[in-house]
């Protein structure tokens, strides 16, 4: 009797490791992936690229401005990055600069031509649109690891292409969304698409991703990126061309001095 009741209570205990296991483990997965995509885009140093924003209104009218993009990679902590406008004449001059963190908030300056002045972006104000477009100034930050956790969700295939769908809730009490759903290619690590989810938990914002090029046989960009806003119908396109690695960039050519010497 003794053997029974002790054999009986060793097949509960191990039902109910093999249950807090499972309970973890899509926890676990999707933090694994997450690991692994960011992993595969290490060690790229700096970029550079031209970009092109188009503004689409629910009416379809659009409006373009070109952009030109500086990356600079940090270890142990967020990317650097600066983005110099240059079309149309209204925007002309006007540079932002970025700098994101894996746990503290990112910090972000913007440069006003017309002013001549830097102005830092409120650290409260990440879910606000980010020059009139579609992307919010927490969108174009680098996504460290560390600002979400992570959920593995399912396998599907998008388009002809396999993925992992994973869920990440962001840790940064001001973001302006509860949770996103991503699409992740697993041949490549790379982002497929991303499902964003407002405050209220509704679906708020779909971005896609296509025209994948492969950079230094390793690192992959996407030609165009596509957000479409589901509330007000409106949407943005980032066209990109012009990338270049490993051009030299340092510190000091994202101080918040040179956003006014950016040309």
């Amino acid at each position: 009797m003794i053997i029974k009741i002790n054999t009986y209570f060793l097949l509960l205990i191990c039902q109910l490791v093999a249950f807090n296991v499972a309970a973890i483990s899509n926890e676990e997965k999707g933090l694994e992936i997450a690991i692994e995509a960011d992993r595969r885009d290490n060690g790229f140093g700096d970029s550079t690229a031209d970009m092109t924003m188009e503004l689409r209104n629910k009416q379809g009218d659009s409006s373009v401005r070109h952009i030109r993009i500086k990356t600079l990679e940090v270890v142990g902590d967020g990317d650097k990055s600066m983005s110099i406008f240059d079309q149309p004449a209204d925007v002309k001059g006007t540079a932002f600069l970025t700098f994101s963190h894996a746990i503290k908030a990112d910090e972000q300056w913007m440069y006003l031509p017309s002013i001549k002045r830097v102005k830092r972006i409120n650290s409260k104000n990440k879910s606000g649109p980010f020059m009139g477009s579609e992307f919010a100034f927490e969108d174009i930050a680098s996504q460290e690891i560390e600002k979400y956790t992570y959920k593995y969700l399912r396998d599907e295939n998008l388009n002809g292409i396999d993925c992992f769908v994973i869920e990440r809730i962001p840790a940064y009490k001001h973001s302006g969304y509860t949770r996103q759903v991503s699409w992740i290619n697993k041949a490549e690590y790379r982002p497929e698409k991303i499902m964003f989810y407002d405050r209220k938990n509704t679906l708020l914002k779909t971005l896609t991703y296509s025209g994948y090029q492969k950079y230094l046989d390793k690192y992959w960009r996407a030609d165009e990126l596509l957000m479409k806003n589901h509330q007000n119908e409106k949407s943005t396109i980032l066209q990109w061309s012009n990338y270049k690695f490993k051009n030299g960039l340092k510190d000091k050519d994202f101080s918040r001095n040179s956003l006014k010497r950016a040309k």
